[in-house]
């Protein structure tokens, strides 16, 4: 590995903020710690609860769970694709826990990887909304279907970009030094 030049203060500088994310991923870490207790709260409430109540009821907590885990996953995506990307490698190559899609993390799958779980979050609020629709005014769920139908597009043209951006510059391939 290189070492900067002792004289050039200011290059060091810039590399070195990037440690200032870190206090950004220990709050997500803080709020992951939060939806594991309202989960928690959930599913209690659930279990002493659930059994005396109507079936679109149950149906309505259950996919509140999942919303709370989706949410959890995308947070989990955030934090650890997050650090290991911008601020610095958690070497757990040999970890047996080490999840697979960290190898491909980089800016690019961590985008459409957020973005899929935001349609996937946002599916299941839409789906509430169905089961309540009678609750729901039409204003409202006009706006749900319309969120869910920009983040489903932009999903795909973050997707056709990628895909155009490797077909442009293939991985491995090599630059041409232009000059000036």
């Amino acid at each position: 590995m290189k070492r900067m030049k002792q004289g050039n203060a200011l290059p060091r500088i810039i590399f070195m903020s990037r440690w200032l994310q870190v206090p950004l991923y220990l709050g997500l870490i803080f709020a992951q710690a939060l939806y594991a207790y309202r989960f928690i709260l959930e599913v209690y409430d659930l279990v002493m609860h659930g059994a005396g109540r109507p079936e679109s009821e149950v149906m309505m907590a259950v996919l509140g769970l999942i919303d709370i885990v989706m949410i959890s996953n995308l947070l989990i995506m955030v934090i650890v694709g997050g650090y290991e990307t911008f601020v610095s490698k958690l070497r757990i190559e040999d970890h047996p826990d080490r999840p697979e899609w960290l190898d491909r993390a980089n800016t690019s799958t961590l985008k459409i990887k957020l973005s899929l779980s935001l349609i996937t979050i946002s599916s299941i609020h839409l789906l509430q909304t169905f089961i309540n629709v009678d609750q729901q005014s039409d204003r409202s769920i006009q706006w749900q279907v319309i969120i869910f139908v920009v983040f489903v597009v932009s999903a795909f043209v973050m997707a056709w970009t990628d895909q155009v951006s490797h077909a442009t510059h293939p991985a491995g391939g090599t630059r041409r030094k232009v000059d000036a």
